[in-house]
């Protein structure tokens, strides 16, 4: 049984499907890219005072729902007729009015409509993991969605400066069977052997240049 993280769907996997075979099946990381911590603290500050707050209420251009956990792991049961898992941590679920629930990721990034296909897996496989959970009862979720911030506009004020940061609300559209098919794709990559390295992938290129840079400084 493989272990997916649902944060690898959209980029590691869609860079380099060698890098991803290596980090899943041998444990073997690409270098970390620390994240600046500026990005951690805003995040924290938004998702924090959420909690208990009706999303509608904050802003008309919300869904209706409570936010109710904040920053859930979950682990799913394995995936019909493959052989992998998923494990991850969603940033918000709200209950919304028909009871169930509502999936929502939060991202300080431009609300460009292309990031509704980009996130979509990763979004479907936090709904797959709550609804089939490993341990512990189901929970139903109804909708998906970005929760976008991006800085709107700065004033200074009493000598501070204050920024604002308009939420944008993007729906993913639920494809549960969408998700399947790409489970069992990602579950034949990992049961065949190394796949090819991605011509764009600069890890790869890098081992290469290192490689060749080491044997150049052997023969001379």
């Amino acid at each position: 049984m493989y272990k997916l993280s649902p944060s690898d769907f959209a980029y590691l996997y869609e860079e380099c499907k060698l890098c991803y075979w290596l980090k899943v099946k041998h444990g073997m990381y690409q270098p970390s890219r620390p994240m600046p911590g500026v990005f951690s603290a805003i995040n924290t500050r938004i998702q924090t005072p959420l909690i208990g707050q009706n999303l509608h209420t904050l802003s008309s251009a919300l869904p209706r729902g409570v936010v109710e956990k904040q920053e859930g792991w979950v682990e799913s049961a394995h995936i019909p007729a493959t052989n992998v898992f998923i494990k991850g941590k969603y940033d918000l679920l709200a209950k919304g009015n028909d009871g169930q629930y509502i999936l929502i990721d939060l991202k300080i990034s431009q609300p460009h409509i292309a990031k509704i296909e980009k996130y979509k897996t990763q979004l479907a496989a936090y709904k797959f993991s709550l609804e089939h959970p490993a341990r512990g009862e189901s929970i139903k979720v109804s909708k998906l969605g970005l929760l976008i911030f991006y800085p709107d506009q700065a004033k200074f004020i009493n000598g501070q400066v204050t920024i604002t940061f308009p939420p944008k609300w993007l729906e993913i559209p639920i494809d549960e069977k969408g998700f399947l098919t790409f489970a069992k794709e990602v579950d034949a990559l990992l049961s065949s052997s190394p796949p090819a390295e991605s011509k764009d992938c600069k890890w790869c290129r890098y081992r290469h240049v290192g490689d060749e840079f080491s044997h150049d400084m052997i023969r001379t």
